[in-house]
């Protein structure tokens, strides 16, 4: 499950899964239904992702920069992911597609992520949230 929140200025992104990997994953969906919608993406091409952090708030943060610079680097959007953490090590995937204007018709962009309001954790259900506020 992943989910936009309210934030004043900018776009707050929140992914929930049964490990902080899997709330990752949904939370990397977030973001690029910031950017478009995700179920038109193609996930044809395929791409590595490698993190290391001190603690998983800022592997998280680290995670969606990394992918704000493949976005913005490959001129891709992407729309499946897979992420394994280990120690403070983060190894991930992701699939997407080159922007297609007509076809993404993409919403706003990206400019980074943000230490607002951050959390890592895992919550009363068992469930593993992870969110941050993303600058649009």
């Amino acid at each position: 499950m992943w989910e936009h929140f309210h934030h004043q200025a900018d776009i707050g992104i929140r992914g929930v899964g049964r490990s902080p990997a899997k709330a990752f994953e949904q939370a990397a969906l977030a973001l690029t239904a910031v950017m478009c919608q995700p179920d038109k993406v193609e996930t044809e091409q395929e791409i590595k992702i490698e993190c290391e952090a001190p603690d998983l708030e800022l592997l998280f943060i680290d995670w969606l920069s990394a992918i704000i610079y493949e976005v913005a680097t490959r001129g891709m959007l992407f729309g499946r992911f897979e992420v394994e953490i280990a120690a403070n090590k983060l190894s991930g995937r992701a699939w997407g597609e080159q922007i297609d204007a007509e076809k993404h018709r993409t919403i706003v962009e990206v400019k980074g992520a943000t230490y607002a309001e951050l959390k890592v954790s895992c919550n009363k259900d068992g469930q593993w949230v992870a969110q941050c506020v993303v600058d649009v």
